[in-house]
């Protein structure tokens, strides 16, 4: 399934033929290089694998390079895999685009979340807080977490304060709304996962496609 790796710009909004304003995520988008193509009989499995942004090629060690070079594409900044679909073929080289995709289809937009560093379990997990008066002691603290004479510990998976945020996310069944092919620029419908400049991985949803 064709996927395009691009880069979160912001959020706006734009206005509908009936004047309906939509709220948008611009993004922009590819072009993105073919790198390499992977087959059962020499990788293991089936993939296509492509290249985003431009990097300098004295920001890479020797065997990255050399794997560009092999392919004869300029050094890029990101790889990624998908899984072609049926009837799909790729080449080495070969450029995808903004304009392989087409306003009004569903997307899977997958991104890392904006990163919160270390928050307490109100936050993190959406806990109730304790008494706030009469001397309570227990106003933002987590509580009990296990027993103390059995078990004598506590149990794994237990909701307790820590990291918060920086997390692999998947949007599903966005819309794409508009598209700029000249610009590689696409507006999806809603927000996306991540801060602004976040690489995104844009692809066809896997499920609600016709609906």
């Amino acid at each position: 399934m064709k996927t395009l790796l691009g880069k979160k710009i912001g959020m706006t909004q734009i206005f509908a033929e009936d004047g309906t304003v939509i709220p948008v995520t611009v993004v922009e988008a590819g072009p993105e290089t073919v790198v390499q193509i992977k087959t059962v009989e020499k990788d293991g499995y089936d993939a296509v694998q492509v290249g985003y942004e431009d990097q300098k090629p004295q920001r890479v060690n020797k065997p990255i390079a050399g794997h560009f070079a092999k392919a004869g594409v300029d050094t890029k900044k990101h790889l990624a895999e998908f899984k072609p679909g049926e009837g799909e073929a790729y080449e080495v080289g070969q450029v995808i685009t903004v304009a392989d995709f087409e306003e009004g289809m569903k997307l899977d937009v997958t991104g890392t979340s904006k990163g919160k560093g270390t928050q307490g379990n109100i936050k993190r997990h959406g806990h109730r807080r304790g008494p706030m008066t009469h001397g309570s002691k227990h106003k933002r603290l987590a509580g009990a977490l296990a027993a103390g004479t059995y078990p004598s510990r506590v149990f794994k998976g237990n909701k307790a304060p820590g990291r918060m945020g920086r997390d692999k996310v998947t949007v599903q069944n966005v819309v794409l709304v508009k598209k700029l092919d000249d610009r590689n620029i696409m507006m999806i419908k809603g927000a996306v996962p991540g801060r602004k400049g976040g690489l995104l991985k844009i692809r066809p949803a896997v499920k609600g496609q016709d609906k």
